[in-house]
């Protein structure tokens, strides 16, 4: 009998017609192509790039966050998306980049108001700010780095303001007194040290010399005996020494802080607590900030 050889187009065609024969064996791909209401010709053509997208569609389902993220873009998935009448293949974000886009996007106009706080935009109507107003107004008349101050345990209500009638003051500091000043979101600055360690050492010896220092919602953080003792308390410990102004922003009472920061509540680990509580009495004046949430 006579063999019949195959042309190159018959050899493209009947690969294609394998490959997608056998990836409907599974039923992921089947519901995807179902789902897409993909048409033979052109689910054979993509079998490849559609069987990615099933592949990064299952690393989803068993995603935690976006750290953990296993698909070939962070926060992204590969897939097919009809655009003119033709398939094509995207990067699509998932639920968790969304999240964190959204997050980063409040942070940048966060950080733009922060940056241009003034004492002159305070609400000077709400009359539970009066005590703390004062407060502020006094340290800066008498701040000068020859003299010892002490800054300010600030706790409070959540969006009370209490980040931006610090971060108003400073301002005024660092233009008027020409003053170093520095905020720094505690759960973020713990974050970022552990994405890259190898920036631990100057952001620690940055933190710690600063002339006036805001760490920004303490007790937000994950505890960790790392994060306790060798972050929060090597900066502390060098500030108390050194008598720097330091101010703390939280929504817990110093009480709070101190059973927040016990982590497993056994002996040992209360008196690494009260050791940092002790640290921030030393450094501070403790004052509470109620009012409504202006995040609302």
């Amino acid at each position: 009998m006579e063999k019949i050889e195959l042309t190159n187009r018959e050899k493209v065609d009947k690969s294609l017609n394998d490959n997608y024969k056998a990836a409907l064996k599974d039923e992921d791909f089947k519901a995807l192509v179902t789902k897409l209401k993909l048409d033979e010709s052109t689910a054979k053509k993509h079998t490849s790039k559609l069987q990615d997208t099933v592949a990064e569609l299952f690393n989803c389902k068993k995603c935690k966050g976006i750290y953990g993220c296993c698909n070939a873009v962070e926060g992204h998935v590969y897939y097919p998306k009809m655009i003119e009448g033709k398939l094509n293949f995207v990067y699509i974000p998932c639920r968790y980049q969304k999240k964190h886009e959204q997050e980063m996007q409040n942070k940048l106009t966060g950080e733009k108001i922060i940056e241009n706080a003034r004492m002159k935009d305070v609400d000077l109507t709400d009359k539970n700010r009066v005590p703390l107003i004062k407060w502020l107004k006094k340290f800066y008349d008498e701040y000068d780095k020859s003299k010892n101050l002490k800054g300010l345990y600030l706790h409070g209500s959540f969006g009370s303001g209490k980040t931006f009638l610090i971060s108003a003051i400073f301002n005024e500091l660092a233009e008027k007194k020409k003053a170093s000043t520095e905020i720094v979101y505690f759960p973020e600055l713990l974050r970022s040290i552990k994405e890259d360690f190898s920036i631990m050492e100057e952001k620690i010896d940055y933190l710690k010399n600063v002339d006036i220092l805001l760490i920004d919602d303490i007790g937000a953080e994950n505890v960790t005996n790392w994060g306790r003792d060798e972050i929060l308390g090597t900066i502390l410990q060098y500030r108390m020494n050194a008598v720097l102004p330091t101010f703390f922003t939280s929504n817990l009472t110093i009480d709070e802080l101190e059973h927040h920061l016990s982590i497993t509540k056994n002996d040992e680990d209360r008196v690494k607590a009260r050791r940092i509580i002790e640290r921030i009495k030393q450094l501070t004046s403790d004052l509470e900030l109620i009012s409504i949430n202006r995040r609302n």
